[in-house]
C-alpha cells in the first residue's frame, strides 16, 4: 500500500511497524511520493508474475500468523478488486500463471462494468472487473490494474458507528445476496477504495 501506517492505525487496523495482519493476509505500507493505492503484492505458488499488467512478485516469506484483534472490528479481507479493459486478455494471463477460474460473472455491476472473473487465492478472492466500454473507449486498450480492497466485518454495524459517518457510509444490500456493505468515504484517509462486508 502507498499509504503511511498512520493512516490505517487512525481507521482502526493494529499496525505494527510498516505492516498489519488481516485474516491471514500481510499488508505493508510504503509510502512514496505521489504513489496511491495498491503498489504491488506478492504471492506464492504462482507459474508466472506477468499477469497483464498487475505488478506482482513471487513471494519468498512465510505465511504470516494469527491475525491480531482489531479495533475496527474487521477480521479478514475478503477480495481484491483488479479492473481489465480486456478481460479475456487478462484471464489468459491468470490462467497461464496458474489462477484457477472459479467463476464468471455475465450480468453488469451497478457501475456498469458488463462482466467480472472470480479466483480464489488462499484465504481472499481476486475480482477482476471488466472496464466499461465507454471508458475503455476513452481512455484506450491498457495493462490491467489494481483498484480496491473489501473487508470483512462480522458486526458490520459496530465496524461502521467505531469509524462514524464521517468516515464511512451507512449499511445496505450488496451485490451478493445476504450480504450487506458500506464504503469508506475519502474523509478516512486510506488511498485505495475500501468496503466493508457482512460475511460470506
Amino acid at each position: 500500500m502507498a499509504d503511511a501506517p498512520e493512516a490505517w492505525r487512525a481507521c482502526g487496523f493494529e499496525v505494527v511497524g510498516e505492516e498489519c495482519v488481516v485474516g491471514g493476509v500481510r499488508i505493508r505500507f510504503a509510502p512514496r511520493d505521489g504513489a496511491r493505492g495498491i503498489s504491488g503484492w506478492s504471492l506464492s505458488g504462482i507459474a508466472s508474475t506477468d499477469l497483464d499488467g498487475l505488478p506482482t512478485t513471487m513471494s519468498q516469506g512465510q505465511p504470516p500468523g494469527e491475525t491480531p484483534e482489531h479495533p475496527n472490528g474487521i477480521t479478514g479481507l475478503d477480495h481484491v478488486v483488479a479492473i481489465s479493459s480486456d478481460l479475456d486478455r487478462t484471464l489468459a494471463a491468470l490462467s497461464a500463471a496458474g489462477f484457477e477460474l472459479r467463476r464468471l460473472r455475465e450480468e453488469p455491476t451497478p457501475a456498469g462494468a458488463p462482466r467480472q472473473a472470480f479466483f480464489l487465492l488462499g484465504p481472499a478472492i481476486l475480482e477482476v472487473v471488466q472496464e466499461p466500454p465507454e471508458v475503455t473507449a476513452e481512455k484506450g486498450d491498457r495493462p490491467a490494474f489494481f483498484w480496491g480492497l473489501a473487508f470483512v466485518a462480522p458486526d458490520l454495524e459496530r465496524t461502521v458507528a467505531y469509524l462514524g459517518e464521517e468516515r464511512v457510509s451507512a449499511v445496505r444490500d450488496a451485490v451478493q445476496p445476504g450480504r450487506r456493505i458500506a464504503t469508506l468515504r475519502r474523509a478516512a484517509g486510506l488511498s485505495v477504495p475500501i468496503a466493508l462486508m457482512s460475511p460470506r
